[in-house]
């Protein structure tokens, strides 16, 4: 596969070729997104194996962050992810027929099913961000532990919190 084009060789081509526009880009911002897309890369490498979805992953990777039985309210849940699942009805049902999580009676609300991990779903996510977290270690350790604690701060005033 051939290698995407370096941020330096982008901003040198629109600097020539696109002035107007040179003098308002963030490096940074392109930097980030470079970043994100490899991070991004990574993650469905490290859950694709298992043939789990990025929303799947992020039902499974947030109940288990709950304590046992990691069990939420699918409005909970939704708003506990890191990252948005549109259609989470539709993914709940497909994690469910994989038997990675099952609906449970809500004690407080009989109207509603609660969303609960089941014992198959924890050993699988805990394996699964396991390997995901060894993956990221690996790309991170060209930066120092200083410049990772500097490039969370950073982050976090970007809105990262």
């Amino acid at each position: 596969m051939k290698h995407q084009e370096s941020i330096d060789s982008i901003l040198r081509s629109t600097q020539l070729n696109w002035p107007e526009a040179y003098e308002t880009m963030s490096p940074a911002v392109l930097r980030m997104v470079r970043v994100h897309h490899g991070f991004n890369q990574t993650l469905e490498s490290a859950i694709g194996q298992y043939q789990l979805q990025v929303a799947d992953f992020g039902i499974l990777v947030t109940l288990r962050r709950y304590p046992a039985p990691y069990c939420l309210s699918p409005t909970t849940l939704y708003s506990a992810m890191l990252f948005s699942s549109g259609g989470l009805t539709k993914v709940l049902n497909r994690v469910t027929q994989a038997g990675l999580i099952e609906r449970v009676d809500n004690p407080e609300d009989k109207r509603s099913k609660l969303v609960q991990l089941t014992t198959s779903g924890k050993t699988l996510i805990d394996k699964v961000v396991l390997e995901l977290h060894l993956q990221q270690q690996r790309r991170m350790a060209v930066l120092t532990s200083d410049e990772q604690a500097q490039l969370n701060h950073l982050l976090s005033k970007l809105g990262g919190r």
